[in-house]
């Protein structure tokens, strides 16, 4: 057996191993214990994929009780490199959870299932046939939604919110079964190997191309499909909640790349266009959700569906420039698309386990109510920023290299004689650029405000410090942050090789060239030429300070700034009030203003109170319309059955009419 089928084999025993530790070990040291063993599936899982993403070949084939019927694990370098990716986040949220999973959280039933939820993960990518694919797609469908429910006895909307969870979920299981076999159908089995025979050009190929997006789209988070994401996030214990949004949501994004790359490469331009759409409209609507949203982990959860628009409109480039022989170019954009999902999964994993620790530290996730974070909580508030700073997009973060390299690829890939691309193109370039301006708007209010000014409740001025586990999962996440933002050379040439792009090459030790279209990156002459900025300004600043020594004074007139209050700070609310202003169309929010008179007379006023809530057009829209017709014809179906045997006679003359009609047509 190769080393590839080594650790698959390791994967599959462990996972059955930790699962099992997590009903067998007592209370007291069952978070230590399902840690450690959820933290050693993590492992070898991460050497695993990292042979794979190094070229190594090799598989496992498991038998089944269904004759003919077997399981085939042999990942490919892309299968590989989110093995790698699902992994690295897997351990780092094991370690988390040593410290902060108690209660329900830290129940045999939620380590059981963190343990079976990695090993799903792990087993997508790894999956070298339909049905291998299909079973890991469930397990972690089933498992994340067991996940989800760890805190629903404390918490009435974590049943709501794992009921939509848990129907968005099997939607896309049904819309993925109807995909894979239409291509079955024409291919002939259901390995990769024959689905990817069959003709990019054909009408099956769109068809199955088109089920297949929408049940990944659904997955990943994608507008309009995203609905489960504001909701499953927020009420999820934090470390699951850094799994979901930094690994789950990217096996939407492998299976796009999957279909677009590996099973129906070469396909038609109008498939790019639809994935460039798609993804344009959720990395706008997801980033202006998350600039208006006080609650932090609904804001990060929505800023999940702009990253992964991000993503899907960068495969959506890469295949329409392709179609239009702009290689270069779609190169360029297929790498930037791995960047920004090695990047997300880097930034997002440290935001949600930085959400966790502020929640216990404080037991708030209202930004309106926090404040003053950074004094108490150092190391989170150190970590958190850096990842703001990634999912801000600035120089030398994971997100500037990935948005960088999308940038580069989209104006350098324009062409006049395409009309298609001479639209699309220009439009998403434009896109981009709003939903960076802002997500730096976004990341100055959640850490400007949570951390920064002054506490607005008694939790923010007695917060407490997340535990050494907490603090070293946040740490790494930070530090990878910033890791793949300096040496993005060798990441990007590696991540290049994954999805076979060739116009790809590292400069010196750390930059990219992106031959394809003459763009070259050197993060090393940015970090000088910022010290050569910010250094004289810090020793201009120092002399200064030791030339003129402090002095306490007290004013005459003190007037606001001698009674520093919070009230007097910007929220959350009242930073994002002039978006909201600009975006009202949009947005549609909901204002009241109730006033309330003196008794004395009408015309003097005791209190004005403003309230304003900004909920989801696109559920409000779209889904509460069909939910209340659902609810209609459920009331009214009991009446079909009156006990009548002559209605029933009539349903089966139609029922057999029906048929007939089918089978003719």
């Amino acid at each position: 057996m190769t080393p590839v089928g080594v650790g698959l084999l390791a994967q599959q025993g462990l996972g059955g191993l930790a699962a099992a530790l997590a009903v067998l070990t007592p209370d007291r040291a069952r978070s230590r214990v399902g840690g450690v063993a959820c933290a050693a599936v993590a492992l070898a899982g991460a050497v695993t994929g990292g042979l794979a993403l190094s070229g190594a070949r090799g598989g496992l084939v498991m038998p089944t009780a269904l004759a003919g019927v077997d399981l085939t694990l042999r990942p490919d370098r892309l299968g590989g490199l989110f093995i790698l990716v699902v992994s690295v986040i897997g351990l780092l949220v094991s370690v988390y959870g040593l410290g902060y999973a108690v209660g329900p959280a830290a129940s045999r039933t939620a380590w059981g299932a963190l343990a079976v939820f990695l090993l799903g993960m792990q087993q997508v990518p790894a999956a070298a046939d339909a049905v291998s694919f299909l079973l890991g797609w469930e397990t972690m469908a089933l498992a994340s939604t067991v996940l989800l429910l760890a805190e629903q006895a404390r918490r009435s909307r974590v049943r709501s919110a794992a009921l939509w969870y848990a129907v968005m979920t099997q939607l896309s299981f049904v819309l993925l079964l109807a995909g894979f076999a239409v291509l079955a159908a024409v291919g002939g089995g259901t390995g990769f190997a024959r689905l990817a025979s069959v003709d990019p050009g054909s009408p099956a190929a769109a068809v199955a191309f088109v089920l297949l997006v929408l049940g990944f789209a659904c997955k990943a988070g994608v507008v309009p499909l995203h609905v489960w994401l504001p909701r499953a996030h927020p009420e999820a214990p934090s470390h699951v909640s850094a799994a979901m949004s930094g690994a789950m949501v990217n096996m939407g994004v492998y299976g796009a790349l999957l279909v677009g790359v590996r099973l129906l490469p070469g396909g038609p331009g109008w498939w790019g266009a639809v994935l460039l759409v798609l993804g344009g409209g959720s990395a706008l609507y997801g980033i202006l959700q998350a600039s208006v949203t006080t609650d932090l982990k609904r804001l990060l959860a929505y800023s999940t569906s702009e990253n992964v628009g991000l993503m899907f409109l960068a495969l959506g480039a890469a295949l329409a420039l392709r179609a239009s022989g702009r290689t270069g170019a779609a190169d360029a954009a297929l790498v930037g698309c791995v960047l920004l999902v090695v990047s997300h999964a880097a930034f997002k994993t440290t935001l949600f386990l930085g959400a966790g620790s502020v929640l216990h530290g404080t037991g708030e996730r209202d930004l309106d109510r926090l404040g003053g974070l950074g004094a108490r909580m150092p190391w989170t508030a150190a970590a958190f920023g850096v990842a703001c700073l990634g999912a801000a997009s600035l120089p030398v973060t994971s997100g500037f290299v990935a948005e960088w390299t999308l940038l580069q690829a989209l104006i350098h890939g324009g062409s006049p004689g395409d009309r298609l691309l001479a639209v699309l193109i220009p439009v998403a370039v434009a896109v981009v650029a709003l939903t960076a301006g802002l997500a730096l708007l976004t990341f100055v209010k959640a850490y400007g405000v949570g951390f920064l000014a002054r506490p607005r409740s008694p939790q923010a001025a007695q917060a407490h410090e997340a535990s050494p586990a907490m603090r070293l999962a946040l740490v790494a996440g930070a530090a990878a942050v910033v890791l793949l933002g300096v040496l993005p050379g060798p990441v990007a040439v590696v991540l290049a090789r994954a999805v076979g792009a060739s116009s790809v090459h590292p400069v010196g030790l750390a930059g990219v060239d992106l031959t394809g279209v003459g763009a070259l990156l050197d993060p090393v002459a940015l970090s000088v030429l910022a010290a050569a900025v910010g250094v004289p300004v810090l020793v201009a600043a120092a002399v200064s300070a030791r030339r003129h020594p402090r002095r306490r004074t007290a004013l005459t007139w003190g007037c606001g700034g001698a009674r520093v209050s919070p009230r007097m700070q910007y929220t959350a609310t009242s930073y994002a009030e002039p978006l909201v202003r600009v975006f009202d169309d949009a947005l549609q929010p909901v204002r009241d203003v109730e006033v309330t008179h003196a008794t004395e007379s009408r015309y003097l006023v005791e209190r004005v109170r403003f309230r304003q809530r900004v909920g989801d057009v696109v559920e409000a829209r779209a889904y509460r319309p069909v939910l209340a017709m659902a609810h209609w014809v459920g009331e009214r179906a009991p009446g079909l059955q009156n006990g009548s045997i002559h209605r029933y006679l009539g349903y089966s003359f139609a029922a057999l009419l029906a048929v007939l009609l089918v089978a003719v047509l």
